[in-house]
């Protein structure tokens, strides 16, 4: 890895060794490094390599730091979703779903061309996981959206 030019996701977790330990076996994450807070078991700073990219987490030291926690249950959820582009979104999926990941937005194929769906790890992080499976062109992109807008639609007013 550069030490210059990249760029990587840093999230807050409640419990950083789960959440290594989560995402080893939900991801296949390997670990980089872990740095633990002098005299507690807390983790300061550490980093895994997910599906080629990086992941830097930590637990949450608000309190240490007068401020109020900052990790997704204690903010009632997340706008960000960590996305992964993989070979084989079956696979992928399974595993995650088997570690004990929520699944939020079934996988499925989607009118974009990516075989796609979405997942709360235990630490209320958003990961979507896909694979591309077509290359639609500009006409059938604009009708499966337009397709898919006016079904969420109908849904939301069912």
């Amino acid at each position: 890895m550069s030490d210059c030019m990249s760029f990587i996701p840093h999230i807050v977790v409640s419990n950083a060794a789960a959440a290594i330990d989560f995402y080893k076996q939900a991801f296949g994450a390997t670990e980089v490094a872990r740095h633990v807070a002098p005299n507690s078991n807390k983790i300061m700073h550490a980093m895994l390599e997910i599906n080629g990219g990086h992941l830097i987490l930590n637990d949450d030291f608000s309190e240490a730091m007068g401020q109020k926690p900052s990790t997704p249950e204690a903010l009632g959820g997340t706008p960000l979703t960590l996305h992964m582009q993989v070979a084989d979104a079956d696979g992928a999926w399974a595993k995650a779903v088997a570690a004990g990941a929520e699944v939020t937005f079934p996988l499925k194929d989607q009118f974009w061309g990516d075989r796609y769906g979405q997942l709360r790890d235990p630490f209320g992080h958003k990961w979507s996981i896909a694979q591309t499976i077509a290359k639609p062109n500009a006409q059938e992109l604009e009708n499966g959206a337009r397709e898919s807008l006016k079904q969420a639609k109908e849904h939301a007013h069912a």
